[in-house]
């Protein structure tokens, strides 16, 4: 389809269709959706964290990650939030086998004996935030407009509580007015079953879902006629997926938690375990004690790969007064501070190295009888590795030839080699081709589908992996046919919308509701003014959440929320309690069953939501056949069959046991998630089969990027602060780089600081104009910081407004957060700092 059809609405393409003429757009509207606004419109409730009001605080950073420090932390949040004893009965079930999985990250748990206190501080933030005693119903909603909401920070909007009941903002209101559970699932089968096409609604998952929710939530899009199923895992690890699928078949990751204490060297990349993933910790610790050797590469020094003190330490009466006086445990032996996205090339450089070393000793260093008998494509890396020019390799990446050859020395001593990434990788424009490399990095020495060795992405999010393995994709997933025939469905096959190609369509006007099952979806996306523009030309858009959050503020002409049960409480259907799974970052599933009371007598399971809303778009269907005067103008029933909606409320077995029959490595699932947690296949990790177009693991050549920079700019990343999960804001500090009291700020070199004539806290405003259009964040404060010259470091969602929907991760399209080119110039009527 060319660009100008693409900007016709599905409606007006078949009906230019069927009078046999070429769809065009009318002038008018080109003109308009080429021009979606990027500045806030003052008439329309806030898009953007408002400003604020006094600077952060800017003081010395934590020498160590955890300790005592983070123990407070998490105590004082815990039972801030939750109450002593209810918050201490939490973090006691927290990750136990017969508990349930932390909200947070993706981290696995041990598949035997657990600790007593299985958590993080982020993980008792999480878990503390969820079960909160506050409250809020329909008199908050009725004393606070939504225009007043959206005036609020992130953090104020969090910290207000549950929410308790469906709420509705209907046409031209200004507030949020309560409504029964029957009459939201109406309003949503009347808008869906109003749809000019199937193609017109998206249904979004967050990394929250359970498996089961997330089964539903599928075959519901796949059964309605769409596969426009986006998901967070398109703005985190869809670039992962991409580089692992092409390399060994398999979308995910190849090692468990037990190859780290066999592990000889650890690679963590692009990435920040102290905040993100805290429990990995634990490992790299255990690892270390074995005598692994820890590398850690990352343009930002990160007090959580530098020295780690281990709160459970504190338990044992041996450890705690030394773990209280010491400096902890020094994790990584060697830092490598690469440029932003200077990574790809430094591994061509590692690479580089390595194959000098193996032709001065040919047989000594690579794997030749591994390469020979699973791979294809060394010939064509060589010679790849043989013409790359060691200036532009270190010019590239910023690290110097002589840690590079430190480096590579120790992947060469290594018998075993676990390389470890995140966002850090993921969100730059070449993060396929980088996490290629480092794919090539590990199948040169035979560290895929052995002990100690393999590829680990860390999922952000605790069911992330859960909910794609469970077919969230705009992909249709490899055993759509099974799908089919379990369902008596016609899938369609057409590839639908990810994330960044949804936002692209609601602004086209291609997709006109967006219904999501959990995640703060305007907060979690790129180019904020822009996704909050095509949000506001929706029909409708729904969220399926716990807390309220700035995606219920930029809405539809109408909007929902739909409060859900949270991973903590209580799940009692009628066919009594109810437990789910989860699958975290090493394919392990785990049952997860909540404890506490719900929060609200109105409060539904995801499972019961997904389920009303299907049943009711189901029944209208039936009407629509049966000729009842309701029947909506059009019907797209793909099922031969009624699906037994009600029946899956009542008793998630059933869901399971059609999970057992579609999805391959869950057969008999019940049983086996009954008997405890289970390991899902995966071929690479066993050398058993290489799912790719050769049939063999593939290297892969990349060039390296050669991206132009005027004198005048900077290369910014986002990044999280410690007091936040993806979105989430716990609270205004980062004690792990020295920032209080504050989120808007920008970590430069102090050298850049001078060139540019800026001084520390001063306010500056950061501008991106990626294909001429003018993006700005204002009012941050400048933090002198040890990143590289050029490089620059923001906390989302602040400086979300600054990533162009226009700027993505080939292959895999990912909002390209991690290299983002901004200038930077002192605010307007800022004071200088005293």
């Amino acid at each position: 389809m060319d660009e100008a059809s693409r900007l016709v609405p599905a409606a007006w393409r078949h009906r230019a269709r069927k009078r046999g003429e070429t769809p065009r757009p009318r002038l008018k509207r080109v003109r308009r959706l080429l021009n979606v606004p990027r500045v806030p419109d003052p008439a329309l409730p806030a898009a953007q964290p408002p400003p604020e009001s006094s600077p952060a605080r800017l003081a010395a950073p934590s020498a160590h990650a955890a300790g005592l420090g983070g123990v407070v932390a998490a105590t004082r949040h815990t039972f801030g939030r939750a109450g002593v004893a209810r918050g201490t009965k939490l973090l006691l079930e927290v990750n136990q086998k017969d508990g349930f999985d932390c909200q947070s990250c993706a981290w696995p748990s041990p598949d035997g004996e657990r600790h007593t206190f299985e958590f993080c501080e982020n993980g008792a933030k999480a878990v503390a935030d969820e079960a909160t005693t506050k409250k809020i119903g329909h008199e908050f909603f009725a004393a606070h407009s939504v225009a007043a909401l959206a005036a609020r920070s992130d953090h104020w909007l969090n910290a207000q509580g549950r929410l308790v009941e469906p709420l509705v903002l209907r046409p031209g209101a200004t507030h949020y007015a309560p409504l029964a559970w029957d009459e939201a699932f109406a309003l949503i089968a009347s808008e869906l079953r109003a749809l000019a096409s199937p193609d017109e609604a998206a249904f979004y998952t967050s990394g929250r879902t359970s498996n089961e929710a997330a089964f539903l939530w599928q075959l519901f899009a796949r059964q309605f006629g769409t596969n426009n199923l986006p998901d967070c895992s398109n703005m985190c690890h869809e670039s992962s997926g991409a580089a692992l699928s092409e390399s060994l078949g398999i979308g995910k990751g190849t090692v468990t938690l037990e190859d780290f204490e066999r592990a000889d060297a650890i690679f963590v990349i692009g990435q920040n375990p102290g905040t993100n993933h805290p429990r990995m910790l634990t490992s790299l610790e255990a690892a270390k004690r074995q005598g692994a050797t820890i590398v850690s590469i990352n343009p930002l020094p990160e007090v959580g790969t530098e020295r780690f003190k281990n709160p459970q330490d504190f338990l044992n009466p041996l450890k705690a007064l030394p773990t209280l006086l010491g400096k902890g445990s020094r994790l990584a032996d060697l830092w490598l501070q690469p440029r932003i996205a200077g990574d790809l090339a430094l591994f061509k450089g590692l690479m580089k190295e390595m194959l000098a070393a193996e032709d001065a000793a040919p047989g000594t260093v690579f794997d030749q009888a591994f390469i020979r008998e699973h791979t294809h494509g060394f010939e064509a890396l060589v010679a790849d590795l043989r013409a790359a020019n060691w200036d532009e390799i270190v010019a590239a990446s910023g690290v110097p030839r002589e840690q590079i050859a430190v480096a590579a020395r120790i992947a060469m001593r290594a018998r075993a080699t676990i390389c470890c990434w995140a966002m850090g990788l993921t969100q730059q424009p070449d993060s396929v081709a980088t996490i290629q490399q480092i794919v090539n990095f590990l199948l040169l020495r035979g560290n895929v589908g052995r002990p100690g060795a393999g590829a680990c992405p860390v999922r952000g999010h605790s069911n992330v992996q859960g909910d794609r393995t469970m077919g969230i994709c705009e992909r249709p997933p490899a055993w759509i046919d099974r799908l089919d025939a379990e369902f008596g469905l016609k899938s369609p096959r057409a590839h639908g919308l990810d994330t960044v190609g949804t936002i692209r369509a609601m602004a086209e006007g291609r997709v006109n509701v967006l219904v999501a099952l959990g995640g703060n979806f305007l907060s979690a996306t790129p180019d904020t003014e822009f996704t909050a523009a095509a949000l506001r030309r929706c029909t409708l858009t729904a969220h399926v959440s716990t807390k309220l959050n700035r995606a219920h503020l930029v809405t539809g002409r109408t909007a929902l929320i739909l409060p859900c049960l949270g991973r903590s409480e209580r799940d009692v259907q009628a066919g009594g309690e109810q437990f789910v799974t989860v699958e975290d970052s090493m394919g392990i599933i785990n049952p997860s069953r909540g404890r506490l009371a719900p929060a609200s007598a109105h409060l539904r399971s995801e499972v019961a939501i997904v389920c009303g809303i299907a049943s009711e778009v189901e029944r209208v269907d039936h009407n629509a056949l049966s000729g009842s005067s309701n029947a909506p103008q059009t019907s797209a029933l793909r099922s031969t069959r009624s699906t037994p909606w009600p029946d899956f409320v009542t008793n998630y077995d059933l869901i399971r046991d059609r999970i057992a029959r579609v999805v391959p490595g869950f057969e008999d699932y019940n049983r086996r998630i009954r008997a405890g947690i289970f390991h899902l296949p995966n071929a690479p990790r066993d050398r058993r089969e290489w799912r790719t177009r050769t049939q063999r693991a593939n290297f892969i050549v990349a060039p390296i990027p050669r991206p132009v920079i005027a004198a005048a700019e900077f290369v910014m990343m986002t990044i999280r602060s410690h007091d936040q999960f993806n979105t989430t804001v716990y609270g205004l500090d980062d004690r792990y780089r020295g920032v209080f009291g504050g989120r808007r700020v920008v970590f430069m070199h102090e050298d850049d600081i001078g060139v540019l004539g800026l001084m520390q806290g001063q306010r500056v405003d950061l501008t991106n104009r990626h294909g001429g259009v003018e993006r700005v964040a204002r009012g941050f404060m400048v933090a002198p910081y040890r990143i590289p010259r050029g490089c620059v470091a923001t906390y989302f969602p602040e400086a979300n407004v600054l990533v162009p929907i226009g700027l993505t991760a080939a292959k895999s399209n990912t909002p390209a957060s991690k290299f983002v080119v901004v200038t930077i110039a002192a605010s307007r009527g800022a004071r200088p700092p005293g």
